[in-house]
């Protein structure tokens, strides 16, 4: 039996491949490689080329492989791009999910974990947010996602398979043994920004708003580190491979902190001061978001990076290391 990982080339896929191989785990890697970088890949696990929503590609793999259980990354994640262009995301994130969940039917594949959102909340208050909240995207990319978390459900009412929604909070940070990080040159992630500004691959960065009602005006979000993320991910595996109920998670470590306090800790940790520009909102973020993250630990997850400093500084040295791999790449 093999595990099927889709946009297992990016970021966040990739950290899992990692994950389920360090494990011992057969795993085989679905990317289109449009966003993902196939040296990301580990050696140990099998790279196929191609989109999910290929019904034909995807039976084959299911059935060649004897998949188990699916791991589904692959999708388009900026938010202020969806509300720009909502069709990409009802394409990618919805539709294409629908056309692997049908293939995952029909191929008899026991388990399915999808990568979702924290945007599936919407507009809430600066307390933790729990599972159980009203659900009220105001983006596209949250609406793209919650479609597909309901048809999860609805699709696991009606057939045989089980499955994990892991609501994501915002992921940082590198692979500690340096194997993996986040590649795409043009990535919004704050973290990855705020270090390429530090290192001078851009000559300014942006903080898009600075009069929420937070203490300090700017967005708060809770950056949980991208391996805490992916050990959610195969616990949450290990909890419907021994029989467990299909369940909804957040992946956060409760904690929130600001854009300008992000800042303040890649300045401090980098020891590099860089220009910081104060604009205007950009539309669909919420003020603040957090993760209320009790029942992913009431199945036994355990963070080992939740600290701030700690994630920047993985993530700067993956930035540095991008800058030999890539022989410094110029200004965005």
């Amino acid at each position: 039996m093999a595990i099927l990982v889709t946009g297992g080339a990016g970021y966040i896929g990739s950290h899992m491949v990692l994950h389920l191989a360090d494990a011992g785990e057969n795993v085989v890697v679905l990317d289109n490689l449009t966003t993902g970088f196939s040296w990301l890949v580990d050696h140990r696990v099998k790279l196929v080329e191609g989109n999910v929503a290929d019904a034909e590609l995807v039976s084959k793999i299911i059935a060649e492989n004897e998949i188990d259980s699916i791991i589904h990354f692959a999708g388009s994640i900026i938010v202020p791009e969806s509300v720009e262009n909502p069709l990409k995301y009802y394409k990618n994130n919805t539709a294409n999910t629908r056309d692997l969940i049908a293939a995952a039917v029909a191929g008899g594949v026991k388990h399915f974990i999808f990568s979702s959102t924290a945007a599936v909340y919407g507009m809430v208050g600066l307390e933790p947010v729990a599972e159980d909240a009203i659900l009220s995207p105001v983006s596209p990319y949250g609406r793209s996602k919650l479609m597909s978390e309901w048809m999860l459900a609805d699709v696991a009412a009606a057939h045989p398979i089980t499955y994990g929604v892991l609501r994501y909070f915002n992921v940082a940070g590198a692979d500690p043994q340096m194997r993996s990080g986040q590649s795409t040159a043009g990535a919004t992630h704050l973290i990855k920004v705020a270090v390429q500004t530090a290192l001078g691959h851009r000559e300014t960065m942006s903080v898009f708003g600075d009069d929420y009602p937070t203490p300090d005006g700017t967005c708060v979000r809770d950056y949980i580190h991208v391996a805490d993320l992916v050990a959610a991910h195969g616990l949450l595996l290990g909890h419907l491979r021994d029989g467990g109920e299909s369940t909804t998670v957040n992946c956060g470590y409760g904690r929130g902190f600001s854009v300008d306090e992000v800042i303040s800790t890649v300045k401090s940790v980098t020891g590099i001061d860089f220009p910081v520009e104060h604009g205007p909102r950009r539309p669909g973020d919420p003020a603040s978001i957090v993760a209320g993250a009790d029942r992913i630990k009431a199945l036994g997850w355990v963070p080992k990076h939740d600290d701030l400093a700690g994630i920047v500084e993985m993530a700067y040295k993956w930035e540095k290391y991008l800058d030999t791999r890539n022989d410094r790449p110029s200004i965005l």
